[in-house]
């Protein structure tokens, strides 16, 4: 098997070369990829920073003579995840490590954002004990801590080398078992939906598809958002919507605007609820925005403070899901549980609100073109969590069928 080693070669070197003889002691065929844009590299390559720039036409040269190094770093690193992609498409790695501080840990994981989930990736990094989220992404890249810089050989990095050397010769050696035969739905689900996709969820797995699970914080919706962009999914059961709430009020749990975008991008069936619009998520009571002081909230845990969205909000985010809903040219359908979008919206609870919730269904209805359907149920009733599921069958027949 081989496996890419990825570096800044001109300011590093002597650390990727060890760690590529240690894949190599392992039976593996390490290919040395140089990075770097500033001095000639400290070891020779297998895979020169030229032949990584002309993956998208760029003229390397031309921009390290203009002595830019920020400018250098921003080309390569759009230039990396080309190269690598295609490296990984044809077959011709099967693994990436790649060693590195600021510049290469934003390089490596650029590159490696570019692979499929399932394809083993280490980063071994100075900035693997801090906030990994902009490196690692929706992504499952694996975060090295390298303790010491990556600046030389010495007892504590030879150490951490030779450990990520073997860890990444361990990932490629691992046998997957995969079951191809089941195709995949993904759902949506929060705390508050868990009943709901648990019910419908077992719909789905009993005519014959695998669901996929995603907890809507942010990170989640991102996630998925990337498995269906990627065409692997037959479906979605996007019911926890809430992420768009967070997105409205800039609270915490956002998956930004592209968030419901991808159903489009692939072109897969999906059915809608408003799961959870009830709420925009905070962090400890004293992070409420001051604004919000006089607002309906809901202590959650001692680390998420709730935040009730009210009827002008509701209004605004019933019509994002009706647009995103149209946007989709495959089979698309917005299921409304009339009775309670979460647990804690229904009637007695904290965040019920017949006024906001009759505002996010005015909105859906205005301006949704696709089907619509009301339901006199809560969200978690096995009569609602059925009938999405069964509305998400007969969508992906009728689009199979078309």
């Amino acid at each position: 098997m081989t496996i890419a080693v990825l570096g800044t070669l001109d300011s590093k070197g002597r650390e990727h070369a060890f760690v590529a003889d240690l894949v190599r002691e392992k039976g593996h065929t390490p290919l040395l990829i140089d990075l770097g844009t500033g001095a000639d590299p400290q070891i020779t390559p297998d895979v020169t920073r030229f032949e990584v720039a002309e993956s998208i036409g760029l003229d390397l040269q031309a921009l390290i003579d203009k002595q830019d190094r920020g400018e250098c770093v921003v080309a390569m690193s759009k230039a990396a995840p080309v190269f690598l992609s295609i490296l990984a498409s044809e077959g011709k790695i099967d693994g990436v490590v790649s060693l590195g501080g600021g510049g290469g840990t934003a390089l490596g994981t650029a590159a490696m954002r570019a692979l499929p989930v399932g394809f083993p990736k280490l980063m071994v990094s100075t900035l693997a004990s801090g906030n990994t989220a902009h490196y690692v992404g929706t992504k499952d890249i694996t975060m090295m801590p390298s303790i010491v810089d990556v600046a030389g050989l010495n007892r504590i990095s030879k150490t951490i080398f030779t450990r990520a050397a073997g860890a990444i010769c361990g990932m490629v050696e691992a046998q997957v078992a995969q079951d191809d035969d089941k195709p995949l739905i993904v759902a949506s689900m929060f705390g508050n939906t868990t009943d709901c996709i648990n019910i419908a969820a077992k719909v789905l797995e009993d005519a014959g598809y695998e669901v996929l699970i995603f907890h809507a914080t942010g990170t989640g919706g991102k996630t998925m958002e990337s498995l269906i962009e990627s065409g692997m999914v037959a479906g979605v059961l996007d019911l926890t919507t809430t992420e768009w709430a967070d997105e409205l009020l800039g609270a915490t749990l956002s998956a930004g605007p592209d968030r419901m975008d991808a159903m489009t991008k692939a072109k897969v069936p999906a059915v809608i609820a408003p799961g959870c619009l009830d709420m925009a998520n905070y962090g400890e009571r004293e992070t409420l925005p001051e604004e919000h002081e006089d607002r309906t909230i809901y202590i959650h845990n001692p680390q998420v403070t709730l935040l009730r969205t009210n009827a002008e909000e509701n209004a605004q985010l019933g019509k994002i899901l009706a647009e995103k809903a149209n946007a989709n040219s495959a089979p698309t359908a917005i299921l409304n549980p009339r009775k309670a979008i979460s647990i804690i919206s229904a009637v007695g609870q904290a965040f019920h609100d017949d006024e906001a919730d009759q505002a996010l269904f005015d909105a859906i209805h205005a301006n949704a073109q696709c089907e619509v359907v009301d339901f006199d149920e809560e969200i978690n009733s096995e009569v609602f969590a059925q009938a999405a599921a069964h509305k998400l069958l007969e969508l992906i027949n009728k689009s199979v069928t078309k």
